[in-house]
Parts: C-alpha cells; structure tokens; sequence
C-alpha cells in the first residue's frame, strides 16, 4: 500500500497511549490498531478529524503517501 499511517510517531510525540486515544476518539482499540497497522482499506473524515483534534495535528503528520514500483 502507498499510504503509510504515522498514528504511532504522532502518540509518542504526545506521550500518549492508543487506548487513550480510542477512547477520547470514541472507536474500539482493535479498529484503531487496524488503522495503525496500515490493513484499514478506508478512514471515515468523522475519525480523521476526530485524531487531528485530539493529537493537536494535520492529516499529513498522520498519513504519507509512498510511490510503490
């Protein structure tokens, strides 16, 4: 997949835990650790926003996208 998610680097830069963000971003640990491991096929705008807010960031601290050959 091109998109890399940085979900991980923007926690640790916050100091802050997944189960924390989960819940201050109301979803379920196992769907954001499906989101942080990249095997999300889809990210609802309403969760994006929700991470952008909470981790005090931008879609592009959280998302990259790398050319695949």
């Amino acid at each position: 997949m091109g998109i890399i998610i940085n979900v991980d680097v923007m926690l640790a830069k916050r100091k802050m835990r997944s189960n924390e963000l989960a819940e201050r971003i109301g979803i379920t640990t196992a769907n954001l650790s499906i989101l942080k491991t990249g095997k999300a096929k889809a990210i609802r705008f309403s969760t994006l926003e929700a991470i952008c807010e909470v981790l005090a960031c931008q879609p592009g601290d959280i998302m990259e996208f790398i050319k695949e050959d």
